[in-house]
């Protein structure tokens, strides 16, 4: 029962990942299970057999959630862009109350300010996240990638910086991938697998395993070594890691709005 319960709680987790805006760790906290999550994965070396037996219905779970939702986002940006491109700054938006008020805990648990650091931090990550997106190349909303070896170089770089933020809770991997420009071509890319994988067409199937396998490589990689940086700047720069995730989602509406098509045409 355990394990079809942890795997329930899982799709929700894949779900979360997948929607812009929308913490995969903070849905996890919400569950109950990020301290066991976050267990497993600490103590993969040390003890692999009960953390992967932990592991292994949160890891299903995530996997039926993010295929499964991944049509839906697909259908939602190709007939519906504009709408569904507001709905993630909602949701974006909608997060930092909660970001903040955990700063202020922080900042009164440790007796400081945000000092000059913490402001430094806010700049420098709203000035990367509101630069990176100028650098796409305008190009349709929803693109296909082409297997070429710096594009897989590429999607094994977004998989760990993305996947390595998906574990804290309050900042959404997905939006992280868009900010990179990532998110729109991922999400294409797994769509296009599936239909292969449905029709048994191996040329398009073994297309889309060329291009997610080192993405999910990077993905692994992300969440057991990535990970733990995160937890040691939570441990010891708090504050500044706190002020730099509000950096990076206060500048994140840029990701979205120059996005081709998540402005009205009127408005370009």
């Amino acid at each position: 029962m355990t394990f079809v319960m942890d795997m329930i709680k899982g799709i929700f987790i894949g779900v979360a990942n997948i929607i812009p805006g929308v913490s995969g760790g903070t849905m996890a906290v919400s569950l109950g299970i990020y301290d066991k999550l976050i267990g497993a994965v600490s103590n993969l070396l040390s003890n692999w057999k009960k953390s992967l037996l932990t592991l292994l219905p949160i890891i299903l779970g995530c996997g039926i959630g993010i295929v499964g939702f991944t049509y839906a986002i697909e259908y939602l940006l190709s007939k519906h862009t504009f709408v569904t491109c507001m709905a993630f700054v909602g949701l974006i938006l909608g997060g930092v109350p909660v970001l903040v008020g955990t700063l202020r805990r922080e900042l009164r648990h440790r007796r400081r300010s945000i000092g000059f650091g913490g402001i430094a931090a806010f700049l420098a990550l709203f000035a990367l996240a509101a630069f990176l997106p100028m650098l796409s190349s305008g190009e349709e909303v929803l693109k296909t990638f082409s297997p070429t070896p710096g594009t897989l170089i590429s999607l094994f770089l977004v998989g760990v910086v993305a996947s390595a933020t998906m574990v804290v809770p309050g900042v959404s991997g997905s939006l992280v991938m868009m900010i990179l420009g990532y998110y729109y071509g991922i999400i294409e890319t797994i769509k296009n697998f599936l239909d292969a994988l449905k029709v048994l067409d191996m040329p398009g199937v073994l297309h889309g395993v060329l291009l997610l396998t080192p993405f999910g490589i990077g993905v692994l990689l992300g969440i057991f070594l990535i990970a733990k940086l995160i937890t040691f700047l939570f441990k010891r720069y708090a504050v500044h890691t706190y002020c730099a995730i509000l950096g990076l989602i206060a500048a994140s509406p840029f990701a979205i709005f120059y996005t081709p098509g998540c402005l009205p045409s009127s408005a370009i």
